[in-house]
């Protein structure tokens, strides 16, 4: 009796050993992205019509969607095909170990900083003002979406490193500052506002995590707000939009409030419930960037408060995922990187969400998993697929404690 007792018990044990190896990815995190791809899929379906039928045929007078030439659809098959590639990548990059990440992350930000260069002599508008896109055999990337991938690998390798010296100015704060300015530059000279921001964010709530002293934050942030003050007296299209969010009166609705303007309108007249699907006026005529930075507000008119509040639910949920993973990770790089991806989009969402509802001036960028764009949308999976490698790394179900999070690590 003894001897089978003894052998049920390792057999236990073995079966526990090998369903903690065999631990599946984090399936709330992706149903909830899930949601959030099928609801931008619908929402440009329903929105995209005007700038579909605007970019298939610029050239006719009073366009039809029967007519020939003319897609009214256009918007929503390029939507889908950079849907599909990725997914496609999402679940590759889950089937990547991240210590691949952890060796090649200097690969990475080297090749980003040299792409971002690049991007300011050879890039391309695409009737905006800040030069992002780079135009390859007839498919635009946008680097900026890239290089938050690339520092937040490189930031945790080498937080990693230096985790005992990470308090200190001289071998901690300036270093973070080297590393997050060299990348941060050229986006900054694009000029691209929001991916600063976003990346701005990024860098330093990875290193708060990483144990740094709030001082040396402040310090930080006190730099980053006098470096864009400078920007915006010597740049005047930011100086308008600063203008715009706090003195929009009569007179700069018709210029450069319109945006703003236009959101609080379609937001305001969806109500509770909205006009429902394909009912949205603002869309057509007078929203801009309606399936891409505003396809909050323009959702809105459509939907309503009560459905929009389900979708900012759904960004919550995914930061708590996120965090969790990061709480209950095996070693530092894999609590750092997930610090940083689920950041990322968090910061992103919230932040695009706030200029939608005018909390914040307009800053240009995207709704993860939402928006219509091939290079937002695929680096915002590829941060997805490798959260979901990273879930597989954590026990954040066996660590509800404060304490949990704070252990020490094992290699």
């Amino acid at each position: 009796m003894k001897f089978l007792k003894n052998l049920s018990l390792k057999f236990k044990q073995t079966g526990r050993k090998i369903n903690h190896n065999q631990k599946k990815a984090d399936g709330v995190l992706l149903v909830m992205v899930l949601i959030l791809m099928i609801f931008g899929l619908v929402m440009i379906t329903s929105i995209g019509v005007p700038k579909s039928i605007q970019l298939s045929a610029p050239n006719i007078l009073y366009p039809n969607c029967e007519d020939s030439g003319v897609d009214c659809y256009l918007l929503f098959r390029n939507h889908l095909i950079r849907l599909i590639i990725g997914c496609v990548m999402m679940i590759l990059m889950a089937k990547i170990n991240y210590k691949f990440w952890k060796k090649t992350a200097p690969f990475w930000y080297i090749a980003t900083i040299i792409l971002l260069f690049v991007v300011l002599f050879l890039g391309s508008k695409y009737t905006t003002f800040a030069k992002s896109w780079l135009v390859i055999f007839n498919t635009s990337i946008q680097p900026t979406e890239f290089a938050k991938l690339s520092l937040i690998f490189y930031l945790a390798t080498w937080m990693e490193k230096k985790k005992d010296t990470i308090k200190s100015f001289q071998n901690g704060f300036i270093p973070f500052a080297i590393i997050l300015g060299t990348l941060a530059l050229p986006i900054i000279l694009q000029p691209d506002l929001g991916g600063t921001l976003v990346i701005a964010c990024i860098a330093a709530t990875m290193f708060f995590v990483g144990g740094a002293r709030i001082r040396h934050i402040l310090l930080g942030f006190f730099v980053v707000c006098l470096a864009g003050f400078i920007l915006m007296t010597n740049l005047s299209h930011l100086k308008l939009r600063v203008e715009a969010f706090i003195n929009s009166d009569s007179s700069c609705k018709e210029d450069y409030c319109w945006q703003t303007e236009q959101a609080k309108i379609a937001i305001g007249s969806g109500g509770f419930w909205g006009k429902g699907l394909t009912q949205g006026v603002q869309k057509s005529y007078w929203l801009p960037q309606s399936t891409d930075d505003f396809i909050f507000a323009a959702s809105a008119e459509e939907l309503g408060f009560i459905r929009m509040i389900l979708v900012v639910l759904a960004y919550f949920i995914i930061g708590w995922r996120g965090y969790l993973i990061a709480k209950g990770a095996d070693n530092r790089f894999v609590e750092l990187t997930a610090i940083g991806l689920t950041s990322w989009v968090v910061f992103q969402a919230f932040i695009n969400i706030a200029v939608n509802i005018a909390l914040m001036p307009v800053t240009g960028i995207t709704l993860p998993f939402v928006s219509y764009g091939g290079s937002s949308m695929i680096s915002s999976l590829i941060a997805v697929g490798v959260l979901l490698q990273l879930s597989k790394h954590s026990h954040y179900e066996n660590n509800s404690s404060r304490r949990g999070y704070r252990r020490s690590y094992n290699s």
